[in-house]
Formats: C-alpha cells, structure tokens, sequence
C-alpha cells in the first residue's frame, strides 16, 4: 500500500469535528437532553469522544458516549479469509427513545453504517438514528447517508481512505491510499 495523497490534516480534522458538533446541536436542539454518541469501532468511537468533548465545550452539555463493534453484524463475515477479530461493545445507557449518533470515520458503501444500526436496535428501539461521518467517499451500495459529513473525498474503488488518530497513531491524518502494484 502506498499514500497517494493527504486529504485532512490535524487541523482539519479538529475544524470538521467542531463544525459536526454544532451541526448536531443546531439539528437536534430539543431533543439534547435524549442525545446519546454511539462510535463505531475502530476510530468512530474515538471521534464520538472528541465530539462529544466539542459539545460539551460548545454547550456545556454533558452528551453519553458509547461505542459498538459491528463485525458479527456484518453481510459480509464470511467472505473474509483472515480471522474474525471482535472487540467489545460499551453502551453504558439505555438507547429506548434516544437520539442515537452513529459515529464513524469513513462512509464507504453504507454496510457497516447498516451493522452498526443492527447492533444498536439490539440494545433498545431509538426513537432516531442520525450517522456522522468524517469522510464520505461515495461508492454507496445500499441506501444509507450521512447527516454530518466532515468532508466529502471522491476516490475511486481500487482506492481507500485511511484514517490515523492521536489516540492510537500518535498523528491526526486522512489519506487516500493505494494497493501497491506488484
């Protein structure tokens, strides 16, 4: 794999987390004291902490955070070969009559947005699911959008969008990369 090109870097990252926090208090003023954060792991939890880090800084609201593990969710488990590698799923709160973010780093073709909405209406029917993305990079192969989008990154399929974080790369980066050619 090779890096093509940088399409966010740290500062554009905390600028698009700031602007989907207040687009998230903008849309759902009245229903603030049944908002709940729901990241999906890996990465989408760490940005549901950061942006409920922004809510609080914005608003001086405390907004709940949890975060999901959607593999044995996905469509598509058994056509990996590698080994199934499943973490845990922390929601601390109850999600009956909640305003549910989903939260994720990259929208791709929608499946894991549709896992992560399987795995949530196992804990308890929200009263709405709402999906913030980082980066939306098209390619849907199921009917699924995101309410918040950090950016928009046209790539092509053969490409991919990596994600680094503070929290577990020591960076914050967006890049588009490449399988290398061999």
């Amino acid at each position: 794999m090779h890096e093509k090109a940088q399409v966010m870097n740290a500062e554009e990252i905390r600028r698009a987390l700031v602007r989907i926090a207040h687009e998230i208090l903008e849309r759902n003023h009245q229903y603030i004291k049944n908002l709940v954060l729901v990241g999906i792991k890996s990465r989408g939890d760490t940005l549901a902490y950061r942006i409920a880090e922004n809510l609080e800084q914005i608003e001086n609201i405390s907004v709940p955070v949890g975060a999901i593990d959607v593999t044995l969710y996905r469509d598509d488990i058994n056509l990996h070969e590698t080994q199934i590698q499943v973490s845990s799923t922390e929601i601390p709160f109850e999600v009956t009559g909640k305003w549910v973010i989903l939260v994720d780093e990259v929208l791709y073709t929608g499946r894991t947005t549709r896992a992560a909405m399987d795995a949530v209406i196992d804990f308890g029917r929200p009263a709405a699911i709402q999906l913030a993305a980082l980066i939306d990079r098209g390619h849907r192969e199921l009917p699924i959008s995101a309410d918040y989008i950090g950016k928009n990154v046209p790539t092509s399929r053969k490409e991919f969008v990596r994600v680094q974080l503070v929290e577990e790369h020591g960076v914050d980066s967006a890049m588009i990369c490449e399988p290398d050619l061999e």
